[in-house]
This record gives structure tokens, sequence and C-alpha cells, in this order.
């Protein structure tokens, strides 16, 4: 399908301090457009950026079918604009809509569009440290109607916005023995709007209890570990890199599989199975507990510094001695800074001058 595009006529770059970028309030001159009905998908465009409007009767506000994705562009020293595994997050998209009785983007489609509005808006990529070009690709239900089925209109559309760092510091995690996010059968491996609403009620507990996010535990034993709030987890225990299996419950995280590409590449022991938090605790004990960290778009890589649990805090080693966490985010970072050989074939450069003027 061919995109139509229209450029805005003035950028509101200027008015960006991009030395002090808060995560997620700023957003590009363009946004990508596309409808579905009569069973298709119409008008695929690029325009600028504008407010949506909708009716009360909004499907996607009373039925929750509403998916998305995050992704990454960087700069190299070039000034050639990155784009980091975008096949895996269209495919991942459509996992989503399949289990949210949302029809699927065509995939070709996606990245055609995701190259062409990051070349349009290539300027807003930010060069410093640990910041970059966030994507977000949504779909949501645009029926008008209140009566529980699936939508027969939807709308695809993708913005983007620059980002300085998610998390600016390690971060400390409350496992979580009430509340629940996912449980089998149910939509936790889904990029679903509902699954982080749901969650935001406990994560404010945790705060209030001076934590920065749930370390969520499985939903009829609370003692499989699953995820953590906005990312995957893994634990590194006498040498040992361990994260909880894809089991249904917990994001296909495209950060978590790259890191288990780039250990496993390298030879270093990696173990996927479903890790209890008593196992965390008695390796705490014992002092083999030597990382715990984070993965996902939004953070790449953040280090844990203390893992709350019932009535005790386990406190990890310093950032300093965490070699595993520190590589994993050296390469990634790298990747898409363009000064790591990109051996897996997952950086995409946007080089699409002759089809956007």
């Amino acid at each position: 399908m061919d995109i139509k595009i229209t450029k805005s006529p003035t950028t509101r770059i200027n008015e960006v301090d991009f030395d002090n970028l808060p995560f997620g309030r700023t957003f590009t001159d363009h946004i990508f457009v596309c409808e579905y009905y009569d069973g298709e998908w119409h008008n695929p465009r690029i325009e600028p950026f504008h407010n949506s409007t909708s009716t009360p009767g909004t499907m996607a506000l009373h039925y929750g079918q509403a998916i998305f994705e995050g992704m990454k562009a960087s700069i190299d020293d070039n000034g050639t604009p990155l784009l980091f595994r975008p096949e895996r997050h269209a495919h991942r998209m459509n996992v989503s809509a399949a289990r949210m009785c949302m029809p699927e983007f065509p995939e070709d489609l996606f990245v055609d569009a995701l190259s062409k509005l990051v070349y349009i808006d290539q300027n807003w990529i930010p060069k410093e440290k640990g910041s970059a070009l966030y994507i977000r690709p949504t779909m949501i239900a645009t029926d008008e109607f209140f009566g529980v089925k699936p939508s027969q209109s939807y709308k695809f559309f993708i913005f983007t916005g620059p980002v300085g760092p998610y998390y600016t510091k390690p971060v400390r995690l409350w496992a979580e023995t009430t509340y629940i996010r996912a449980a089998q059968g149910g939509t936790g491996f889904a990029k679903a709007a509902g699954n982080y609403a749901g969650a935001l009620y406990p994560a404010k507990l945790a705060q209030d209890r001076g934590f920065d996010q749930l370390l969520w535990l499985d939903a009829k034993e609370f003692k499989y570990i699953q995820e953590s709030g906005t990312m995957n987890v893994f634990f590194v225990i006498n040498g040992v890199t361990i994260t909880p299996p894809l089991s249904g419950t917990i994001l296909d995280g495209v950060t978590r599989d790259c890191i288990l590409e780039i250990l496993r590449s390298e030879g270093k022991p990696v173990e996927e199975y479903a890790i209890t938090i008593d196992e965390v605790v008695q390796a705490h004990k014992d002092g083999t507990l030597q990382e715990a960290f984070g993965a996902g778009t939004a953070a790449v890589v953040s280090h844990v510094a203390d893992i709350g649990y019932k009535d005790m805090v386990m406190t990890l080693p310093p950032v300093s001695e965490r070699k595993i966490g520190t590589y994993v985010k050296s390469v990634i970072d790298g990747l898409r800074a363009g000064t790591v050989t990109d051996k897996w074939g997952w950086i995409v450069p946007v080089q699409v001058e002759e089809l956007v003027g």
C-alpha cells in the first residue's frame, strides 16, 4: 500500500530542551494513521501531528480493545537513523492483536510506515547518551457501540517523541503477594492497555512503601517470578543468568530475547526456567545472588538495587560489581549507536529519502 505523505509546514523542535527530556511528554511533528473497515486497511498516511477526536461510544473506551508497542530509533555518527528489530515488533503487535480479537496489521506496511515516519522526523532523534526517539505504534477499536462484541472498525497509528533514560538509577522492586498481573490463559503475553491499567494500584502501594516498581509473582501460589512492572527480569546466581520462561503470562520482550542471544552467542551460562522467589531469597542468604536487572525497550537494562519481600529487603551488590547486566547494556547501547558490530542483523538503517522528498 502506498503511503500518502503530508508534511507539517512548521516544526516545534525549537521548543524542546534536549538536555532535559522528560520521558513520554514530548511529541514530534508527524504521525502515521491508517483505518480498518469493511474487512480491510485503508488510507495509510503520514500527516502533521494532531489530536484525535472520538465519541463517548468509542468501543476502545468501554471494552479495552487497545494494544500498543514500544520501540526506539537512534542515530549513528554518520547521521543515519537506525531502527532496532522493527520486524519483530511488527510480529509481536499482531500476536497481541490476535489475542484481543483485533485485525492484524500488515507487517511490511508497519516497517515501511515506521521507516518513513522516522526519516521525516529524524532531526528529533536525541544524540545524548541514554536518549533516543521513542516510537509508539497503537491500535484501538473505533466502532460507536456499547454492546460487548469485537469492533468492526479500528484505527492504527504511530507517533514518536524524544526521550531521556527511563530509570536514572537502580530500581527497588517489591515482590507482590496480594495482587496479580496475569494468569494462565489470560492476556499477560499481549501488550494490551488493560494489563497496565490493572497494575497501577498495586504499583502505587509499592511506591508508598518506598519501592519503584513491582516484582510480579504467579497468580496461583505467589511463588514463581513472572516479570517486573515495565520489564522482563533477570537474575545472576552463582555465575548463571536466569530468567522466567515464556509461559503465556509474561511479555515476549524484544530486549529479553536480545540479552539471551548475546549471552548464548558468547557461551555464557543462561537458563530459562520457573525461578521461585524462595530461590532468590536463599541465594541472597548464601551470598550467591550477584545481580538482578530488568530489561525492556524503555529501560534497556535497569539494575535492581533492592528487592522487598514480605518482611525482608534484599540489597544487591553495587553496580560496579555487576558484569552481566552492565555488559549486555553496553552491547545493546552500542548496537543502537552503530559502534558495536551487528552480527545478529538487528539494526535496520533508515534510508528512504527518495520516497519522502
